[in-house]
């Protein structure tokens, strides 16, 4: 009995296949990026107490002083403590926000390309899945083929993910696959029971995730707020 044909990996399949490939390169970006980010975290917490310190004090200046609220938020603006503060602020958020992508999109370009180039002719998340990357005409990608379709990769992400959203309608094609003229074909059309279970412990962890974050910044409001009152 014949094989069945490869056929379009669809939008799902292919997230299952990447969110795989990103757990892999976690303990990578962990390794890398552990000093600056532990740095930056600290700048960041010794910044946000800081402010929280710095408002405190002007608002009792400004109440003492008997200040409108317009003229007490002109008076922040222009105090040169405060000011500080907020920069040190913000290039530790930046930091923090910015070093884990980028270093994901060195890592990423590395593995990708060493994988997707290899007789595998796809990632170890993809190859689990039965998938595998090839130039539209079927064929193995060149290097140059395979760095087009990393680079093009960067248009699906910046595109609020609209480019990867491409994937879930026919003919299951993200941006970059376009850009590209590659495909990524799968052994079989569904996924498998561990691969469903692993995205819905995806969104589990998601929405623990939002709602851990959510409890943190209310309580870090409510700790500087209370610092702001308690130093009236």
């Amino acid at each position: 009995m014949p094989l069945p044909e490869p056929a379009p990996a669809r939008f799902w399949m292919r997230y299952a296949a990447w969110s795989l490939d990103a757990v892999c390169l976690l303990p990578w970006i962990a390794l890398l990026g552990a000093a600056p980010l532990q740095r930056a975290m600290s700048e960041a917490l010794a910044s946000f107490r800081q402010l929280s310190a710095s408002m405190g004090q002007l608002m009792e200046s400004a109440l003492a002083q008997g200040q409108t609220p317009l003229a007490m938020a002109l008076a922040s603006l222009s105090d040169p403590h405060l000011l500080a503060d907020i920069d040190r602020l913000e290039s530790a958020l930046f930091t923090l926000l910015l070093l884990p992508p980028a270093l994901y999109a060195l890592l990423a370009c590395v593995y990708s390309l060493g994988f997707e180039r290899s007789h595998w002719q796809a990632t170890p998340g993809k190859r689990v899945l039965g998938l595998q990357v090839v130039r539209v005409d079927g064929g193995a990608m060149t290097l140059g083929t395979a760095m087009q379709r990393f680079l093009a990769a960067g248009l699906s992400w910046i595109s609020l993910n609209l480019g990867h959203a491409l994937a879930a309608f026919a003919p299951y094609l993200a941006l970059h696959d376009r850009l590209s003229r590659t495909r990524v074909l799968a052994d079989s059309p569904g996924l498998p029971a561990w691969a469903k279970a692993w995205l819905w412990a995806q969104l589990a962890a998601g929405l623990f995730a939002c709602l851990w974050l959510f409890s943190w910044m209310q309580s870090a409001m409510q700790a500087a707020l209370d610092g702001a009152l308690g130093g009236m």
